[in-house]
């Protein structure tokens, strides 16, 4: 019986072959939680009264949510996670400055046809390497660490095509956009997500990332990019392995398909306060704008800083622009090749990988009525500070062009 890749990764980690709404067990390749939540998954364990790990290489624990601590509590929470890690002798964690939970999986730990399951909703960030990736609760994580298995429902696959190639300016975070406006942010309820990426080397894997790590927001339960050339030469070059693919099978049988042509792809943006209000940046364009942030699990890759780098080359911003690379590696590599530099001096605020803004945390908290273009997921009221403050998601062009007028805008607006 021919299978997609859900059901492929599924039946493999179930030990029976499985279909659309069977509920089984799976065994867990990787687990994960950082500092947010990690205090919950811990508590769980110990209330349990079970502080155990069933495989050890299987967890990995990173520190990027309030990263340095801003208040004593984030301290706290901090050093109780450091304890845990000291007594269960947890080799796999990443303390503070070494970059975002989401980032350092996709450079450091995922492989295809594994099954990534963490205690963030943004887990999905995973299945651009065509891992079955999604977020749990402190409870499930805390089980999942002590047994190595947990139970899902098998969601029905949807299968989405890429065809052709994206224009200038626009990026992964476009199609992300354009799926939320087609579908609007409820419609993957109880399914799975197959990308198909007809052309691999005209979608690379920073725009992978950034459509998975929206899956959530479609509220799919993962979404995975189709095993390809692009996977395999990521994995090979960040970790010098060349990894055992796995593929659906041609007939496999979805739910449903759709096709996206990327060459008709608009610059887009998200405005207040839902991920699915999706505008063209025509739409809203001339609106002030008191803040940017270039950054987050969603758009603080390599491809990003270069794209911010290269609108912002020469340039002054006029806006507060807050620029935060996804990880170590990424801001290392970002020096090497100039665009820190140019970010700096072009007016640009520049800190290590942590999530701070995004979450309304610390390092650009909004103040009432304040205007964000932001880089992240999400854009809910309250999201990254005052409940007042107005949030539009954009690319990093946008995002890069609006803080240098002071306006939305889009990179030939500045010509």
């Amino acid at each position: 019986m021919s299978k997609t890749l859900t059901e492929k990764i599924l039946s493999k980690a179930s030990g029976k072959s499985v279909t659309p709404g069977d509920v089984i067990e799976v065994k867990i390749n990787i687990v994960a939680f950082h500092d947010l939540t990690g205090y919950h998954v811990i508590e769980v364990m110990e209330k349990a009264d079970m502080m155990k790990v069933h495989n050890i290489d299987s967890l990995v624990i990173a520190f990027d949510h309030l990263v340095p601590p801003p208040d004593v509590r984030s301290a706290e929470i901090q050093q109780y996670i450091r304890k845990f890690v000291k007594i269960l002798n947890v080799k796999n964690f990443h303390d503070i400055g070494y970059g975002i939970l989401h980032q350092i999986l996709l450079e450091k730990y995922v492989l295809p046809g594994q099954i990534v399951i963490a205690a963030d909703s943004h887990t999905t960030t995973s299945g651009a390497l065509g891992a079955f990736s999604q977020g749990m609760g402190a409870s499930d994580v805390a089980a999942i660490i002590i047994t190595g298995k947990t139970w899902m429902t098998v969601p029905h696959p949807f299968k989405i095509t890429l065809s052709g190639k994206l224009k200038e300016w626009v990026t992964g975070k476009d199609v992300a956009l354009e799926i939320l406006k087609v579908f609007k942010a409820d419609y993957f309820n109880g399914m799975a997500i197959e990308v198909f990426v007809e052309n691999p080397n005209s979608f690379p894997m920073d725009y992978r990332a950034t459509v998975a790590n929206m899956g959530i927001e479609m509220n799919a339960d993962t979404l995975m990019f189709i095993p390809d050339e692009v996977t395999i030469d990521y994995i090979k070059y960040m970790r010098g392995i060349i990894p055992r693919n796995i593929l659906p099978d041609k007939d496999a049988k979805y739910i449903d398909e759709y096709t996206m042509e990327l060459d008709k792809v608009e610059l887009l943006v998200s405005a207040p306060h839902s991920v699915d209000n999706v505008k063209s940046v025509r739409e809203v364009a001339g609106i002030d704008v008191d803040y940017v942030f270039i950054g987050s699990c969603t758009n603080g890759r390599l491809s990003d800083l270069e794209i911010a780098a290269k609108i912002l080359k020469g340039r002054k911003v006029k806006t507060r622009c807050i620029v935060i690379p996804a990880s170590w590696n990424v801001f290392k590599k970002a020096m090497e090749l100039g665009y820190i530099h140019t970010i700096v001096e072009a007016g640009c605020i520049v800190t290590y990988g942590t999530c701070g803004p995004c979450i309304g945390g610390h390092f650009g908290v909004t103040a009432p009525n304040e205007i964000v273009v932001s880089t992240s997921n999400r854009n809910f009221i309250g999201r990254m500070g005052s409940p007042q403050a107005k949030i539009y998601l954009s690319g990093p062009s946008v995002a890069a062009a609006t803080a240098i007028l002071g306006k939305i805008a889009e990179p030939g607006d500045l010509k």
